[in-house]
């Protein structure tokens, strides 16, 4: 059974993030230590003792369709209710719409629990979070007053449509279609699939957020517009109209999340049940400029994921560590009781856990501090540039690592129940199955190591991450500098991963400057886990100093010498690896 890990949380936010330093610093209004204490404290008790219990419930009954309409596991749309209720789909959204205007820093960490309670039911409402934050930013004023307010709420839910059968990552494949109308609206005509929540049973309409391709459109991703488009058409009254021409037409079977709908969406092709032919839909921002507005929506998107990595790997870790203490078997050295030990007292299962608790937690900590920079570009300071440079630099890296760690650390948590875990009573399988997905969707994990080295390692002329770099050296000096007891080789270790960092970027810095794009792509993968390897032992340690806590000293240091040393070999993967890579990748193309 999940339990929100709210210390850890509240920790991660106020000692590594900075979330108690802004507050200090009076940045973030009348936010203050106690409010966010008591909105983290709520949180995590709705996560833990609602959303938790039905977390079984909704994998094993999964998400059912009939005809066009589908219904959500038994009780599910009860629980959505009652979130809304609580007003948690608007801790972030604008006050200007009924929003509660709080920081990115507490959305994401109200993110984590529900997912880590059932990500199946946190996905939803972090769609319609994206698209608040899409709309608020690029629709016209009419859009905002008609539809913002009721996303806001929660009342109504919003969907991203992107994917299409033949156009998945590369968005330049767009086969929808839009069709200019003489009232100034257009008709959408195409098929979505994998759209999530597309259609469901928890509000009585859905706002769809469509990219499609004007007959006179550019080619490639320069010619593709953002459309909203309802499931109801809403009067100007705000009261539900006419359905639009946009069904559900088949769920996916999936690994994982099964109680998350899963849509395969026809627009404009049954005008029978509408009279009109095509989906009704709005322009977003501008004609062929749709792509920079469904960034934003993405972007938000992105970092979300990589909340979703941190969570399931917080509840694989809570339940192996439950299931270590309870499960008896054999002897071990460090035992002093009778007959035969709880298996948490085996170096390897000690082993195992402690790797699942350090990867959490590291991931934690970049995916809080890049937070932390997207809240400090929206104050728009003077340093906002910076900011928004630092955001941009860890978001690939927070979606990428955390997804990652997600599943590496839900593996860990089957392989430490042993055959208990292979089956379903104990819950460690449905874990997997669900962690499985976030590496791939809002682009694949290997996209967004293409994103960091091609484009962020660029930004300010290449001297941004260098300045990112020297702030975690510093910390490391710290650390070797410190009286604390316990550190043992942590702070040579971060230095010599700073090191490796470091010769990685300037290295992968000199290959996208000279053209040597296949060089550098070869190596992203690699450079971004030696970024976040690197980047989560230093905020392991800042934490550890800040509290001068002897758990988290050991845990630190456990990082530093058990799982940073990886971070050499993942430099020689990024400096020499190319070369045989493209030897040995001429056997895999089948004539």
């Amino acid at each position: 059974m999940y339990r929100a890990p709210v210390e850890d949380i509240t920790f991660t936010l106020n000692h590594i993030a900075g979330l108690d330093a802004e507050i200090q610093a009076a940045r973030l209004g009348d936010l203050s230590d106690d409010l966010v204490d008591a909105i983290l404290t709520e949180a995590g008790r709705f996560a833990s003792e609602e959303v938790t219990p039905l977390h079984k419930i909704g994998d094993q009954q999964g998400a059912r369709l009939k005809g066009a309409e589908v219904t959500t596991p038994d009780g599910w749309r009860e629980l959505y209710k009652r979130w809304i209720d609580g007003g948690w789909n608007a801790l972030t959204a604008p006050e200007e719409f009924g929003g509660q205007g709080l920081p990115s820093m507490l959305g994401v960490a109200a993110i984590e629990m529900w997912n880590s309670a059932s990500m199946a039911f946190g996905l939803g409402p972090t769609l319609t979070m994206g698209a608040v934050d899409a709309l608020e930013k690029h629709a016209s004023d009419d859009l905002k007053k008609k539809y913002l307010a009721k996303l806001v709420s929660g009342e109504w839910m919003g969907t991203m449509n992107l994917t299409e059968p033949q156009a998945g990552s590369d968005l330049a494949a767009l086969r929808s279609r839009a069709e200019r109308a003489d009232d100034g609206t257009y008709r959408i005509f195409g098929q979505k699939i994998f759209i999530t929540y597309g259609e469901h049973d928890f509000t009585d309409n859905i706002v769809h957020l469509v990219l499609a391709r004007l007959p006179d459109a550019p080619e490639g991703t320069r010619g593709i517009s953002l459309f909203l488009v309802p499931k109801f058409m809403v009067g100007e009254d705000g009261s539900l109209g006419a359905r639009n021409d946009v069904f559900c037409a088949s769920l996916e079977h999936k690994l994982g999340i099964h109680a998350s709908p899963t849509c395969t969406m026809i627009y404009g092709d049954d005008f029978t049940k509408t009279g009109k032919p095509g989906a009704i839909g709005w322009l977003i921002g501008e004609e062929n400029r749709g792509l920079a507005c469904m960034f934003t929506m993405m972007n938000n998107a992105r970092l979300a994921v990589g909340m979703q990595g941190v969570a399931i790997a917080e509840t694989a870790y809570q339940m192996a560590l439950a299931f270590a203490n309870e499960r008896r078997q054999g002897k071990a050295a460090s035992y002093s009781g009778t007959g035969m030990a709880p298996i948490v007292y085996h170096p390897d299962v000690q082993r195992n856990l402690l790797t699942m608790k350090a990867l959490t937690s590291a991931s934690r900590a970049i995916s809080y501090s890049c937070a932390h920079a997207t809240d400090r570009a929206r104050l728009g300071e003077e340093d906002a540039s910076h900011w928004q440079g630092r955001a941009n630099l860890l978001t690939p890296v927070a979606k990428a690592f955390s997804t990652d760690v997600g599943v590496d650390v839900a593996s860990l948590g089957v392989q430490v129940h042993g055959g208990m875990g292979f089956i379903e009573e104990t819950g460690a399988a449905s874990l997997y199955r669900d962690a499985r997905i976030a590496p791939i969707y809002e682009g694949t994990n290997g996209i967004q190591a293409i994103d960091l080295v091609m484009r962020k390692l660029p930004q300010s002329k290449g001297e941004h991450v260098h300045g990112y770099i020297a702030e975690l050296s510093a910390i490391a000096v710290q650390v070797r500098n410190s009286n604390l007891e316990g550190w043992g080789r942590t702070g040579a270790a971060l230095e010599a991963a700073l090191s490796d960092l470091t010769e990685a970027t300037n290295f992968m810095q000199e290959q996208v400057a000279d053209g040597k794009s296949e060089q550098a792509l070869a190596g992203a993968t690699p450079y971004l886990r030696l970024f976040a390897l690197a980047s989560g032992g230093v905020y392991l340690a800042k934490g550890a100093l800040s509290e001068k806590s002897t758990k988290r000293v050991a845990l630190a240091r456990f990082f530093s010498e058990n799982l940073v040393a990886e971070t050499a070999a993942l430099k020689d993967r990024v400096i020499n690896g190319a070369e045989s890579l493209s030897a040995a990748a001429r056997d895999l193309v089948i004539a």
